[in-house]
C-alpha cells in the first residue's frame, strides 16, 4: 500500500468529527507544503509494538542526536489521540517559542515545545494554527 492510501485509510477510520478535522488538516498541510515528502508511521516498532499513535508527516529534516547519529524525519506531523488531535512541529531548538508566539491566540489548545494538541478544529484559531505549520515548515 502506499503511503498515500495508508494516510487516506487513516484518516477514514477516524470517527467523525475527527476524521473531517484531518481531512482538512491534511488538505491545510499540503497546500502550505505542496511538495513535500509525505511519511506515514503506524506506531509500531520493529518489533510489531506499538509505541505511539499512528502518524502522518510531512517534509524532511536531518534530526542529529547528541551520540552524533543522524537520522531522516518529517518536520510537521499529525495525529489523532484519544481527546482530539495533535500536530507536531519538529526540531525547534527553543522549547518556549511555539508556547509563547501562538499559545495566547490559537484558542483552547494545549501548546508545548513541540505540539500543538485540541479537540477539534472549531476550538482552535485555524489561521494562527496554519501559522504554526508555515513557521516548522520553512525551517
Amino acid at each position: 500500500m502506499s503511503v498515500q492510501e495508508q494516510v487516506k485509510e487513516y484518516i477514514n477510520s477516524q470517527p467523525e468529527p475527527k476524521r473531517t478535522d484531518l481531512q482538512e488538516l491534511h488538505r491545510l498541510i499540503q497546500k502550505i507544503m505542496p511538495k513535500c515528502k509525505l511519511w506515514f508511521l503506524d506506531g509500531k516498532d520493529e518489533r510489531g509494538k506499538i509505541v505511539s499513535n499512528p502518524n502522518i508527516g510531512y517534509g524532511l529534516q536531518t534530526i542529529k542526536y547528541a551520540n552524533g547519529k543522524t537520522r531522516e524525519f518529517y518536520q510537521i506531523g499529525l495525529s489523532a489521540n484519544t481527546s482530539g488531535i495533535s500536530v507536531y512541529i519538529l526540531g525547534i531548538e527553543d522549547k518556549e517559542y511555539l508556547a509563547k508566539t501562538y499559545g495566547k491566540k490559537i484558542g483552547k489548545a494545549s501548546v508545548t515545545g513541540y505540539c500543538i494538541k485540541f479537540k477539534g478544529l472549531k476550538d482552535v484559531n485555524t489561521d494562527i494554527l496554519g501559522d504554526a505549520i508555515q513557521f516548522g515548515a520553512s525551517r
